[in-house]
C-alpha cells in the first residue's frame, strides 16, 4: 500500500482516531468516581459557603470541608407536594437533577417565569445545625437567567423568612455583567433581607438601581449593573422555588413548627 495513497491517508487517520477514542473513553472511565466525589466536595462547600460557615475567600482544605459538613449539616429529602420529609429515599445516593428528567419521578411545572420546565417529586434540603439545634435552612433553587440556567442555594434563618445567603454554583453568564451573581459584595446584599411579606406571599426581588438597608428595604435587592435580565431571572427563580410549586408547603411547616 502507497504511504501517499488516498487509501493509506484514510486508513491512517481512522486509526489514529480509534486510539485517541479509546483513550479518551478509558481515561473518562478511570477518572469517573473522581469527578463524583469532586462535584459532590463542591457542593458541600457550596452549602457550608451559603450557610455563612465558611467565608469569602476562606481556604479550606477537603477534609475540613468534609468535616465541617458532617458536624453542621444535615441533609433531608423533602416532598415537595407536602412539604414532609420522607426518611424512604437515601440522602447519598438523591440526585435532584436527575428526578428532575425522569417522568417517573417528576412531574411538568405549571408555565412560570423562571422557566423551570418540570418538578422533581422529592427535593434535598440541607439543615444547618448549632449546638445540636435548627440554625438555618438551605434550599436548592434554579432557572434561567439570560444566556443559561442559573443552579445554586438560598440560606433562610430558621424562622424560615430571614435570608442569610445566596449563591450560585453553576451557570454560563457573562462576566462583568450577570456574571456578578457571583460577586461577594452582591451576594453580601441579600443577608437580613426578608423573603416573605406580611401575608407569606414571596416578595424579595433584584430592583433597578440601589436598594436600602435591610431594615428599609426588607425586600429589595440592588440591581446588576449592566445585566437587568439576569437580575430578573434571580428573581423569578428565587420566587419560584419559594412558592407553592416549590418549598412553599415546606416552609409553611418550618413556620409552624418553629412558632
Amino acid at each position: 500500500m502507497q504511504r501517499n495513497g488516498t487509501l493509506y491517508t484514510i486508513l491512517f487517520a481512522a486509526m489514529v482516531c480509534g486510539v485517541c477514542s479509546i483513550l479518551v473513553s478509558g481515561t473518562s472511565v478511570l477518572l469517573k468516581d473522581r469527578q463524583k466525589a469532586n462535584m459532590i466536595l463542591d457542593r458541600q462547600r457550596q452549602v457550608l459557603s451559603v450557610a455563612g460557615l465558611i467565608q469569602p475567600g476562606e481556604k479550606v482544605s477537603a477534609d475540613e470541608v468534609r468535616a465541617s459538613f458532617a458536624d453542621s449539616i444535615d441533609p433531608k429529602i423533602v416532598t415537595l407536594a407536602t412539604g414532609a420529609y420522607d426518611d424512604t429515599i437515601a440522602v447519598e445516593t438523591f440526585d435532584q437533577r436527575r428526578a428532575a428528567k425522569d417522568a417517573a419521578t417528576s412531574q411538568a411545572a405549571p408555565e412560570n417565569p423562571a422557566k423551570v420546565l418540570r418538578l422533581p417529586n422529592h427535593a434535598l434540603v440541607y439543615l444547618v445545625t448549632q449546638d445540636g439545634a435548627l440554625d438555618k435552612i438551605v434550599l436548592p433553587i434554579e432557572g434561567k437567567g439570560l444566556w443559561s440556567t442559573l443552579y445554586g442555594y438560598l440560606a433562610l434563618d430558621k424562622d424560615a423568612n430571614t435570608i442569610r445567603g445566596i449563591t450560585f454554583y453553576e451557570h454560563a453568564e457573562t462576566p462583568g455583567l450577570g456574571g456578578e451573581i457571583d460577586n461577594p459584595r452582591w451576594k453580601a446584599l441579600w443577608q437580613g433581607r426578608k423573603a416573605f411579606d406580611d401575608g407569606w406571599k414571596p416578595a424579595v426581588r433584584v430592583i433597578k438601581g440601589q436598594a436600602g438597608p435591610p431594615e428599609e428595604s426588607p425586600h429589595e435587592v440592588d440591581g446588576l449593573s449592566g445585566a437587568t435580565l439576569t437580575g430578573r431571572g434571580v428573581t423569578n427563580l428565587v420566587t419560584f422555588w419559594l412558592g407553592e410549586n416549590g418549598f412553599g408547603p415546606y416552609l409553611a411547616q418550618m413556620r409552624s413548627v418553629g412558632s
